[in-house]
């Protein structure tokens, strides 16, 4: 195991409720108005999800990615967020919080911020091609509540402020 990978067990988490817009193995990105926003050329390795009741950082609702078996497009479900990933995409950052039934294993979590860095250089590459400047990386692991915190309460109906 890296030193540089978090440690959940014993950390209490925060639990939340989530709808799976992209089924793990999917090539559709689902927004939250459940439009495709694109075609992937590499399967979803994850469920991602959205909390209906906070915007992230964004300006769109709060991402959350579901560890575990696959789900249904449009599942809903109760969940606990043991952390977050923090990641910049155009100079823009949002957090992902990560959920599972069971505090996520160190190995779980290496290839969750194996997984983000990967996708940071991958937006980053289609924002150049799309002409699109900002900064993407992945700013790695952070706590859920601090994650929490940095959202809001969703009031009123969803316009996200930023073309994807």
């Amino acid at each position: 195991m890296r030193a540089d990978v978090p440690q959940v067990q014993g950390k209490p988490a925060v639990e939340v409720d989530i709808v799976i817009e992209v089924p793990k193995g999917s090539f559709l990105k689902r927004g939250s108005s459940g439009h495709i926003d694109f075609v992937s050329p590499l399967p979803c390795p994850y469920n991602y999800g959205a909390v209906p009741t906070h915007l992230g950082l964004e300006g769109d609702l709060l991402d959350a990615l579901v560890l575990g078996p696959r789900l249904r497009l449009g599942t809903r479900l109760r969940m606990r967020a043991w952390g977050a990933v923090t990641l910049t995409d155009r100079g823009l950052s949002d957090d992902k919080l990560i959920c599972s039934a069971e505090a996520p294993s160190a190995r779980q979590i290496e290839r969750v911020l194996r997984f983000f860095r990967f996708y940071a250089r991958c937006k980053g590459v289609l924002n150049l091609w799309r002409r699109r400047p900002g900064r993407n990386a992945s700013e790695g692991w952070c706590d859920a509540a601090a994650a929490m915190a940095r959202a809001r309460p969703l009031q009123g109906t969803v316009a996200p402020r930023v073309p994807f």
